[in-house]
């Protein structure tokens, strides 16, 4: 018996219902045990159920609970539990031709391969899980399993992210062995294992090992591009290790930041992981568009990367929807590397007042805080030779300063007001609907933001000087 766990089972108030009001041989598996023992908490339970067929437990749990019952496999029995509150679920089957050792066995990592008696608080360890648990060791448990399940190989390093653990080199060695089998999985599956590696404390250390495995590229093919652009006098590293600072400077960031940076960087407000993890990805892929507009200067040697903020947003899009990303989750990313200059260049202006912070608040909305992450994450990991400390403190000083702003002023901050349509400016200028338009819709909208139209009669004027 395993005193600590069992605490923590009973504390749990699913599980210690189920204990309570039913007699079957239940063992919780997977995460859930590996979380528990390392003192955290889950939403996710996984339980095998042995006396009793997993869909008939399942319907009575998901009715005692007044939980929605959902099949997820019929052909290998495994149901879903969501209980009321939507957060917390259970995944229950039987296991593996009624074995609970073939069952653990068959699984990815040997972390993930414990089993416990909910009821008694018995350790079932049969891949020697709790020694690379203590150990801080990702292994997996087989090669036979990656092959079996390709996605498996991403699953190595998405708990690297979650956990900072070490990979034993034989893990490493066989997820590069067997680095093509990605193209197998989902490529829902593969968003998935992505967006949970950039959840993570540890990603940017887990993005530097599939590197090392050779798996990166495969997901990210434009990783050969970034390689190939050198350091230079403002850059002291490879664009390809400065993209993988960068997001890692953001995790820092995060870390010492205010609790109202946090909360915000914390939500969830698209594809169902925080900002926090986009950012991080946005930060990986802010210097796509450095590769295609990299020139360098003949008299003067300088490296030149001119609009490749526009060139990488534009790239990036594709990128995304390969891996099945929502167009909310696009939009961001693409937005962060857009911008990802702009509020450094708001703040290096001769005279710096509320009005251009304004702008810069008005622009970015609800992304001005991780517009300014991001810049100030892109500042600390290039210091080539050219670049001071006194450079670098100024401009992390100046983007808090406009960080600060933002703060002050976002409870009072309304929505711009519409003051003409598309109808209305085709009617003023006789035209009709065309790129000139929507250029000028643009226009109008930046006007608005600066200052320079207030009302309908200044937006009308300012629409009579594209006759």
């Amino acid at each position: 018996m395993n005193s600590k766990i069992l605490e923590k089972i009973k504390s749990d108030a699913i599980l210690h219902d189920i204990i309570a009001n039913f007699d079957n041989e239940i063992y919780l598996v997977g995460g859930v045990v590996r979380d528990f023992l390392m003192g955290k908490t889950s939403n996710d339970r996984d339980l095998l159920i042995f006396d009793v067929c997993a869909r008939e437990f399942s319907l009575k749990i998901a009715e005692f609970f007044n939980a929605a019952f959902v099949p997820l496999d019929e052909v290998n029995k495994i149901y879903r539990v969501v209980m009321p509150d939507k957060i917390n679920y259970l995944d229950i089957t039987n296991p593996l031709e009624n074995s609970l050792e073939k069952d653990l066995k068959r699984r990815d990592l040997t972390i993930n391969a414990l089993a416990v008696n909910i009821k008694t608080g018995e350790i079932l360890d049969v891949t020697s899980g709790l020694n690379d648990l203590n150990s801080g060791i990702i292994r997996i448990i087989s090669e036979k399993n990656i092959v079996d399940d390709p996605l498996r190989i991403l699953r190595i390093f998405r708990f690297q992210a979650q956990t900072g653990f070490e990979i034993s080199s034989k893990t490493l060695e066989a997820a590069e062995k067997f680095r093509e089998l990605l193209g197998k999985p989902a490529v829902e599956r593969i968003n998935y294992e992505i967006m949970h590696l950039f959840s993570g404390k540890y990603s940017s250390g887990a993005l530097s090992k599939m590197d090392e495995a050779g798996i990166l590229e495969q997901i990210f093919p434009i990783v050969n591009e970034l390689k190939k652009v050198t350091p230079n006098t403002h850059h002291h590293l490879r664009l390809f290790e400065h993209c993988l600072e960068t997001s890692h400077r953001i995790g820092e960031i995060y870390e010492t930041a205010s609790d109202e940076v946090k909360e915000h960087l914390e939500k969830v407000d698209f594809g169902g992981y925080s900002r926090l993890s986009h950012l991080k990805l946005a930060g990986f892929l802010h210097d796509i568009g450095k590769f295609s507009t990299w020139t360098i200067e003949e008299d003067t040697g300088r490296h030149r990367f001119i609009k490749h903020d526009d060139v990488g947003a534009k790239m990036v899009v594709a990128i995304m929807k390969k891996l099945a990303f929502s167009n909310k989750q696009t939009d961001y990313v693409s937005s962060m590397i857009k911008n990802h200059i702009y509020p450094a260049a708001v703040m290096s202006a001769p005279l710096i007042n509320e009005k251009i912070m304004m702008r810069y608040v008005r622009k970015m909305d609800k992304n001005s805080i991780d517009a300014i992450i991001l810049a100030q994450a892109d500042r600390l990991s290039a210091r080539g030779p050219a670049i001071t400390d006194k450079m670098v403190e100024d401009n992390i000083s100046a983007l808090n300063r406009l960080l600060n702003f933002y703060l002050s002023v976002r409870d009072t901050l309304q929505p711009l007001p519409k003051l003409l349509s598309g109808n209305d400016v085709m009617k003023i200028l006789n035209i009709k609907p065309s790129p000139k338009l929507g250029e000028i819709m643009d226009a109008l909208h930046e006007a608005q933001i600066n200052g320079d139209v207030l009302t309908v009669e200044h937006a009308v004027e300012f629409v009579k000087t594209f006759e």
